[in-house]
């Protein structure tokens, strides 16, 4: 039987990018919660704290030795997605790629499936 695949992955740079984040913590994290909130002019947004503990009901997601809990209300809408962290001239911060998505808003800070 082949292992259960995972809702989401990570690249090497959003892995690199939430150990350091995490590292520079004062208080103790168990790692990065990703969610979903109503906002935005397509509808929904991605939401990520640093928490201390996984939820009841997260979905763990461990890859290249990251924690990430999903919040279950946000897990249909991240299933294949990747996470990545992109640095550019004008700007930095994670990006989903997410098979999910039907369109995005013009700002980019918005999505609706």
């Amino acid at each position: 039987m082949a292992p259960m695949k995972q809702a989401m992955t990570l690249t090497d740079k959003a892995a690199d990018r939430i150990k350091y984040l995490m590292a520079q913590r004062a208080e103790p994290t168990a790692g990065l919660r990703i969610g979903i909130r109503t906002a935005g002019c397509s509808g929904m947004a991605y939401t990520m704290d640093f928490v201390p503990e996984k939820g009841r009901f997260d979905e763990l997601v461990v890859d290249k030795g990251v924690r990430v809990m999903i919040d279950a209300k946000a897990v249909m809408f991240l299933i294949g997605s990747e996470m990545d962290y992109v640095e550019d001239k004008f700007q930095s911060g994670f990006v989903f790629r997410n098979p999910n998505e039907k369109g995005r808003c013009g700002c980019g800070e918005s999505f609706h499936v």
